[in-house]
Parts: structure tokens; sequence; C-alpha cells
């Protein structure tokens, strides 16, 4: 297809040029636009219907658009039709009770106290990216922990706090604010001890 493709811009481009007459830049344009069609042509079979697939649930599923099985060839139900993975239940293999996750979490959160304390020796350098590479680069997982290991009410609030505390510090420290930025990054160590305090 590429080869074809070449060769139908150089046919294109040399009809156009001002050495030929009319008819050779006609038969060099049509010779292009032929080349061009020969390779659609090469998926075609003789006798064939066109194939198609709705969601794979109506139609040919082997056609070229269709990927996926949709959980016709599973062993199990499906999540949805979309989806390869099966509704959590009594089989699955995470169990939101294993304390082995409780525990990967709260070493997430413990990481995250270390890397918060980083930030003040930053802001008062005014090494200011170095207070976003580390606000950016582990705050994600530690959002997804702290949501995760939040459960009651009060975990929600102080949750929310902490996160309130390092956008925050962020915002302080993008607007290269020194003096708010130190005692955001303060407050935002505050209200993670804070939040730890109620797991």
């Amino acid at each position: 297809m590429k080869l074809a493709l070449v060769f139908t811009l150089a046919a294109s481009a040399s009809a156009f040029s001002p050495a030929t007459s009319r008819r050779e830049a006609m038969a060099a344009a049509g010779a292009a636009v032929g080349a061009a069609i020969v390779p659609l042509a090469a998926n075609a079979a003789a006798g064939e219907s066109p194939r198609f697939s709705v969601f794979g649930l109506i139609g040919d599923g082997t056609s070229y658009s269709e990927g996926a099985a949709y959980g016709t060839d599973q062993s199990q139900e499906v999540y949805s039709p979309y989806s390869p993975y099966s509704p959590t239940g009594e089989k699955s293999l995470y169990k939101a009770e294993n304390p082995e996750y409780a525990a990967r979490k709260k070493a997430v959160l413990a990481e995250t106290r270390k890397r918060l304390q980083k930030i003040p020796g930053y802001v008062d350098k005014k090494k200011w990216f170095e207070v976003y590479n580390e606000l950016g680069r582990y705050m994600y997982e530690t959002r997804g922990a702290a949501k995760e290991l939040a459960t009651t009410p009060a975990q929600k609030k102080a949750a929310t706090e902490f996160f309130k505390s390092i956008e925050k510090t962020d915002l302080a420290a993008r607007r290269r604010n020194q003096e708010l930025a130190a005692s955001a990054a303060a407050d935002s160590i505050a209200k993670l001890d804070a939040f730890t305090a109620t797991l």
C-alpha cells in the first residue's frame, strides 16, 4: 500500500511538469489513480458479500472491525459486553477487607510524609520546580490511597482537608510566594498527620 502511494505521488507530480503534453499528463494521472485502486481490490474476494458485525452480537465476528469477542469466549459472566473481566464476587482475587491492601496504602501515606518533609527545604532555597515535581511525582498514589482508606465521614473530611492543603502548597509554589508556600507545606504535613491519626 505504501509503495502504491509513493508511485501515485510520483506519477501525479510528473503529470504536471511543463515538459509533458496534455495527453501525457492525463495518461499519467489515470495510471496513478489506477495504481491507487489496485491495493484496495486486494482485500476483496470473488463472490463474497460485505462482512459486518454489530458489537460482536449480530453479523460476522471475523470482520476487520471486530477485535474482541465481547464475552462470548469467557468461562464466566462478564461485567459488561465491553469488558473482559467478571463482576466482583466470592471468586474474585481482590478482597477489599484483605489487610495486605490496607498495609500497602498506609505505606504510601508514610512515603508521602517523607516526601512532604522535603518541601520546606525546597521552598527556603526557592527551588520551585522541585516543589512541583515532589507534589506531582507521588501525590497521585497518595490521593488514591487516602480515598481507599477513608471510610467514615470524619476520615473523608480529614482526607479532603489534606488534599486542599497540598493544592494550596502547589498554588503558592506556582505563584512563587515563599511565605505562603512554607506555611502551606507545614500545614500539609500537619493535615496528613491528622488524617493518618483517624485510621
